[in-house]
């Protein structure tokens, strides 16, 4: 008889290696075939609801990192809550608005100036939902599950409409208004820019000083004195009617180089310093109220700068006297008004002086920097130039700097109701908690938000003017609108007069003559997306207004979480979310910005296609997301090892349970072992924090809690001693089918717990198992953890065996190093222990030597009488000494009892039992 046959070794077809990128498109395959998304909510339906709203990316070129942190974030939170209760649909959306999409048209050659507005925006329409095909299965291919069939899409007519009805219901509580006033312009987009299109990047600008002579003191200041202004924008000193002055600062008249100049008393020394004034004496001060309404004259043109005053201006920088051109700063604007000063903007949309700026005419804004500072030293009012780097607003699309412009726009009024979303913030929880602050503070300080774009691919602002120019603006047009856009979509607004997209029979009083002209501004794309809580939440069925969790990168708190806020608390009075979860962005290995200049970018498709998808979501998990993550080949390679890691102890709990049916084969608690009611308890302590790490969404925590389980409790400790069971005994014997009890329900706890973030790895190794009932791991629950009365006990007595076990390991560790033994086997250990550990001796229900992986155990007297050759430890003292007999052919222990049956002289009493009892 060849003994090595009557070993139970483990058994199972779940391969050693995932090979992932093959693997999972099969697996994916399978999912599209039985339609998993719909199983699932079928399955749920009739579960309360639990609806995290899809953020839409914008529909143009492939997804980065970024894209894939975002969806499996998502993704993982989905599958965990419609494993734990909840119906959790996720309906997946692109936002397809705007400019990028304009220009990638033009970049491919297509002329927009030789065709209809119409026509454009249809190619521009067809070209979104490429992009959509385009992401749509990349997204499928990170796993991420949802109903990609029926995604929602920011330009379909019914969006569209019900986008035109937020802004109706805006408008109907007065909160939409048409006003002149500086906004955020784009020279290069030839459009107004809301902040949220703003990013922040260097920049080189002059900055000069310049000096306006007093003409009318009013008998406070001397004609002839200087005010000094300090700007890094010289192009706007043509628009200047103003210089702006504290009411409560002091000003010195300061004696310098022959003349008179006034500046903050508390700036006098740095300008001394700056504009180089060797010798120079503060004559007298005057606080700024004192000097207001003086009268001082533009240094380029034959006209007034009036001295006003204004809360606005600081000492930190410059001179304290502040250019001001209303139509280029909105506190300039602000004050400006106050004084009936008017708008003045000699700048056009492309950003090029108008003849409002004489003498400069035609020259784009940057360019006139050089010819306005030439001519201000001409004329002898230039104190100083230079130049300096510092942080400027630049295009997010187009990457090109910004400038302040006075335009025409739309506007959302932010003042009308801003306690109301102060409230409504206040009502949403955050994860991670600073996001409140974050938002608050954006809400608390921002202006009133311009919704109006003067571009082509959007949705209309729908605003009908009157003969006289007044705005048409009820609630009859509106509907009207709205109707036709759900009936023909927005091109209708491009493809139609304004009479034909006016109710039938309308008349208004401004328009005798019956003629009407319409807005040709679009309204911001973030008002596209900020609209989705009625254009995708009220709009469908299967989902419910407002959601539990809206979840998006950390740029977002400018963007679609404010706009949607917005929105939302405007019509509803609170926000369209009950939580809000932000996540940070992805940097290289080195902490550096991904960029394709520095050739450090990492592309989502290239991981999958070498690793598999599981490895991207799993390094997911395994980052603290809430703030900037790194990715880089190193960092997916120790996932890689973890990953091999959580597999092969599946594959080896799978291997030792193939004879194994719950049915039948179950040893209840009660029953079992102490060591395996040790591990069971371990099991549930994971069972319950993994499940409070995931409602808190803390993957991070999932992630390290189940890889030390693996790792420790499971690999090093009791997957270990099991081979000594559940190979040797016979298969039906109590002890072992009392370790595979644990074993089963150990895999299926960690299947179901792994299934949010390694689904392909989860279903692949479901379908190997042979008593489930479901056909796919994704439609059953999350585990429930199981108290006991036995666990507090059971906790104290098996934490202090494993202190011991500890023990015991260093010491044959340190024999093995001295040659004393080889493997463990070859072992006996005797224990010197301190007087209150002896009583966990005195049982027989606990086999030692097995726990310890030695053959022989004894426990020998006090531990102040251990031998000297003994290693002293915190709660023992160990001898290691080779153990005693033969080594058994079959389990390989070293025992005085091999031989002792006749029949099978090469095996120990144990084995001998067990051959004849089950193979003979």
């Amino acid at each position: 008889m060849e003994y090595k046959d009557t070993l139970l070794m483990p058994k199972t077809d779940f391969p050693m290696r995932g090979n992932l990128p093959v693997k999972e498109v099969d697996i994916q395959a399978k999912w599209a075939e039985m339609d998993i998304y719909k199983k699932v909510q079928e399955r749920t339906a009739g579960r309360p609801f639990f609806v995290l709203h899809d953020g839409p990316p914008y529909a143009n070129g492939d997804l980065h990192m970024g894209h894939a942190l975002n969806k499996v974030l998502k993704d993982m939170i989905v599958r965990y809550k419609s494993m734990s209760g909840f119906n959790a649909p996720y309906v997946p959306g692109w936002d397809t608005h705007g400019l990028p999409i304009e220009q990638a048209l033009t970049n491919k050659g297509v002329k927009r100036k030789e065709m209809t507005l119409a026509e454009f925006r249809k190619l521009c329409e067809e070209y979104a939902y490429e992009q959509i095909n385009n992401q749509r299965s990349q997204f499928k291919r990170i796993g991420v599950r949802g109903d990609w069939d029926n995604p929602y899409v920011t330009l379909t007519p019914a969006f569209e409409s019900r986008q035109i009805e937020v802004f109706g219901a805006m408008a109907k509580k007065g909160y939409i208004y048409k006003g002149l006033k500086p906004v955020y312009w784009s020279p290069s987009s030839e459009s107004a820019l809301a902040e949220a299109e703003i990013e922040y990047q260097d920049k080189k600008s002059p900055s000069i000083y310049v000096s306006f002579a007093v003409t009318d003191g009013k008998g406070i200041l001397d004609e002839g004195t200087k005010i000094i202004i300090w700007t890094t924008t010289p192009w706007t000193i043509p628009a200047n009617l103003a210089i702006s002055l504290h009411p409560a600062v002091e000003y010195a008249v300061v004696q310098a180089k022959g003349s008179k100049f006034v500046v903050a008393k508390d700036l006098v020394e740095s300008v001394a310093t700056e504009l180089g004034w060797e010798e120079y004496s503060v004559e007298r001060t005057v606080v700024g109220k004192d000097m207001d309404r003086l009268v001082t004259k533009h240094p380029l043109y034959d006209r007034d700068s009036l001295v006003i005053l204004g809360e606005h201006v600081t000492t930190e920088s410059g001179t304290g006297c502040v250019h001001t051109a209303p139509g280029h700063g909105e506190d300039d604007f602000y004050v400006g008004k106050a004084y009936g000063l008017d708008v003045l903007c000699p700048v056009d949309d492309r950003g090029v002086m108008t003849a409002e700026a004489p003498g400069f005419e035609g020259l784009f804004y940057d360019t006139a920097n050089k010819a306005i500072t030439e001519a201000l030293e001409e004329v002898g009012a230039l104190e100083k130039l230079t130049f300096f780097t510092h942080s400027y607003p630049h295009d997010w699309r187009t990457k090109k700097p910004v400038i302040y412009r006075a335009t025409a726009q739309w506007f959302a009024s932010i003042e009308s109701f801003r306690d109301e979303l102060l409230q409504a913030i206040r009502d949403t929880s955050f994860t991670p908690a600073w996001g409140e602050t974050r938002l608050y503070n954006m809400i608390r300080d921002r202006g009133d938000w311009c919704i109006s774009r003067q571009r082509v691919w959007g949705v209309p602002i729908p605003v009908f003017y009157a003969e006289d120019g007044e705005p048409i603006l009820t609630e009859e047009t509106i509907a009207h609108v709205a109707k036709l856009f759900r009936e023909h979509g927005s091109n209708i607004w491009f493809q139609k007069e304004a009479k034909e997209l006016l109710p039938e029979g309308f008349t208004h009083p401004s328009s005798p003559n019956g003629i009407f002209m319409k807005e040709t501004d679009i309204m911001d794309v973030w008002f596209d997306s900020g609209s989705s809580h009625q254009g995708v939440l009220e709009e469908r069925d299967d989902l419910v207004f407002p959601a539990d969790l809206y979840l998006e990168g950390s740029d977002q708190y400018r963007g679609w979480f404010n706009s949607s806020l917005i929105t939302s608390t405007a019509m509803f009075g609170h926000a369209p979310y009950k939580g809000l979860l932000s996540h940070g962005f992805t940097l290289d290995g080195n902490g550096r910005k991904m960029s394709k200049s520095l050739g450090n970018v990492i592309v989502p498709a290239k991981v999958i296609n070498q690793l598999g998808a599981d490895i991207v979501r799993l390094w997911v998990a395994s980052v603290d997301y809430t703030a900037d993550v790194r990715v880089s080949d190193a960092i997916f390679k120790q996932v890689s090892e973890v990953y091999r890691k959580i597999r092969n102890t599946f594959r080896f709990l799978h291997g030792n349970v193939s004879d194994f049916h719950p049915e039948n084969n179950r040893v209840e608690f009660k029953d079992l072992r102490e060591v395996d009611q040790f591990m069971y308890m371990k099991l549930q302590e994971v069972i319950k924090t993994v499940e409070a790490a995931y409602e808190r969404y803390d993957f991070a925590s999932v992630y390290h809690i189940v890889n030390n389980f693996v790792s420790g409790e499971l690999s090093s400790f009791y997957l270990d001693i099991a081979k000594d069971v559940v190979y040797i005994y016979g298969q039906d014997d109590h002890e072992r089918r009392a370790m595979q009890t644990v074993m089963y329900d150990t895999l299926l706890a960690l299947l179901k717990l792994m299934t949010p973030i390694l689904p392909h790895t989860t279903d692949e190794l479901w379908a190997y198992l042979e008593n489930k009932t479901e056909e796919s791991i994704q439609l059953t629950d999350m585990p429930k953890a199981i108290e006991d009365p036995a666990f507090e006990a059971l906790a104290a007595k098996w934490d202090k065996i494993m202190e011991l076990r500890d023990d015991v390991l260093k010491a044959l560790e340190e024999a093995r190093n001295a040659k004393t033994i080889g493997k463990s086997l070859e072992a006996k250990v005797t224990l010197y222990v301190k007087d209150e550990l002896k009583v966990m001796f005195d049982t027989d229900a606990i086999d030692f030597a097995q726990l310890f992986i030695v053959s022989q155990f004894a426990l020998g007297g006090a531990q102040q009488d251990a031998p000297e050759n003994s290693l002293v430890l915190e709660n023992a003292s160990v001898l290691v000494e080779k153990a005693d007999g033969e080594k058994c052919e079959r389990c390989w222990t070293i025992t005085e009892t091999v031989g002792s049956n006749e029949k099978h002289p090469t095996l120990c009493t144990r084995c001998a039992e067990v051959v004849e009892k089950h193979y003979i």
